[in-house]
C-alpha cells in the first residue's frame, strides 16, 4: 500500500508532503524564537501559518489536504514559508491543480506514440547515447548507442512484455543495477523523486499507481524513499557506470523537455563523454559495437530480479 491509494483524491499526498517539508525547517532557520521544550523537531503548524500570513485553522485545513479552492497567492506564501525549491513549488501547484479537477476514478492513460521523426533524431546521434523517457520512467525510444550503453537494463528480466525497459524497475528490482550504477544510491534517490513529481502531475494514472505499488511492495529501499516525499522534475549531471564490456564510464547527461501530443511528460535524455578522456574512448568503442548489426543482434545476459 502506498499513499497514492490511502485517501480519497490526492489528500494523502498533500498532507504528507506539507508535513514532511514543515518537519525539516527549524524555528531558528525560519527566524522564529526557539524554546527548549518542543514536541516536534521542525516547525509547528501555527508557526507556518504566521510565516505564510494565514490563520492556524486555515493552514491546518490546507495540510489536511483541502487545497482545491486555494488561490495561487496563498500557495506562493505557503511555498515561501516552507522554503520550497522550484521543483517542490511546482509539485505543490500540480497537487492543487489536480485537486480542482475532482476525484475521478484512476484510469489507464493511453501511451503516446513516439513519432518516426523522433526516432530519426535519436538514430542520427551516433556519438551520444540518447533515449526518450516518459514520466513513469519507461524508456519508449532509444538509439543504438543507448541500447549498447544500457545493455544490462535492456537485457534485464524487469523489461515488460512489450520489450520496454523501465528505469525504476531496473534500479530497484534487478540486483545487477547495483553493479551497473556506481552511485546506485544517487540513481535510486533521483528516480523515486522523478516518480513523485509524476504522481503530482497525474495522480489518477492507474499504471503509475500500479508501478509505485509494485516497487513499494518489492523494494524496501524504494518504500523508504517514497515516504520521504522528495521531488525532482529534471535530472542532469554526472553518471558513473560500470559497463560489463566497456568498463568504467563517467558521462555527463542532460534531460530536455520533448513536446509530444497530449499532456504526457516526455524527456530526451542524452549521455556524452568529455573529449579526450578514457570514457570517450570507451563510449566510441560501444558506438562501434552498436553500429555492427551482427553484434547488436546478439542477446545479452539476463539478470535475475529480486
Amino acid at each position: 500500500m502506498n499513499d497514492m491509494d490511502q485517501e480519497p483524491g490526492n489528500r494523502g499526498e498533500i498532507r504528507h508532503f506539507l508535513a514532511s517539508r514543515r518537519a525539516r525547517i527549524t524555528p531558528a532557520q525560519a527566524g522564529l524564537p526557539t524554546t527548549t521544550r518542543r514536541r516536534v523537531a521542525g516547525l509547528r503548524r501555527e508557526e507556518v501559518a504566521v510565516l505564510a500570513g494565514v490563520s492556524t485553522e486555515w493552514y491546518t485545513r490546507l495540510e489536511k489536504g483541502h487545497i482545491a479552492g486555494v488561490s495561487e497567492d496563498v500557495l506562493d506564501a505557503v511555498a515561501r514559508a516552507l522554503r520550497l525549491d522550484d521543483d517542490e513549488r511546482t509539485y505543490l501547484f500540480d497537487l492543487a491543480r489536480s485537486s480542482r479537477s475532482g476525484g475521478r476514478t484512476p484510469s489507464r492513460r493511453k501511451d503516446v506514440e513516439v513519432p518516426p521523426r523522433i526516432q530519426w533524431l535519436l538514430d542520427s546521434m551516433t556519438m551520444s547515447s540518447a533515449f526518450v523517457r516518459n514520466g513513469r520512467t519507461d524508456v519508449v525510444a532509444a538509439n543504438p548507442l543507448a541500447r549498447a550503453l544500457y545493455a544490462p537494463m535492456f537485457d534485464s528480466a524487469t523489461v515488460d512484455q512489450r520489450g520496454r525497459p523501465n528505469l525504476a524497475r531496473y534500479i530497484f528490482l534487478d540486483p545487477g543495477a547495483r553493479d551497473f550504477f556506481v552511485d546506485w544510491d544517487a540513481a535510486g534517490n533521483a528516480t523515486a523523486a522523478l516518480l513523485r513529481a509524476e504522481a503530482g502531475r497525474e495522480p489518477r494514472d492507474r499504471a503509475l499507481r500500479e508501478l509505485v505499488g509494485e516497487l513499494c511492495t518489492l523494494s524496501p529501499e524504494f518504500r523508504s524513499l517514497w515516504a520521504a516525499h522528495d521531488v525532482l522534475i529534471r535530472h542532469d549531471g554526472i553518471k558513473r557506470l560500470q559497463h560489463p564490456e566497456a568498463g568504467h564510464l563517467e558521462l555527463t547527461f542532460q534531460s530536455l523537455d520533448l513536446p509530444l501530443p497530449g499532456r504526457a511528460v516526455h524527456d530526451l535524455v542524452v549521455y556524452t563523454a568529455e573529449p579526450g578522456t578514457a570514457s570517450e574512448d570507451r563510449l566510441k568503442l560501444l558506438a562501434s559495437w552498436a553500429a555492427t548489426p551482427s553484434r547488436a543482434a546478439e542477446p545479452g545476459p539476463r539478470r535475475p530480479t529480486a
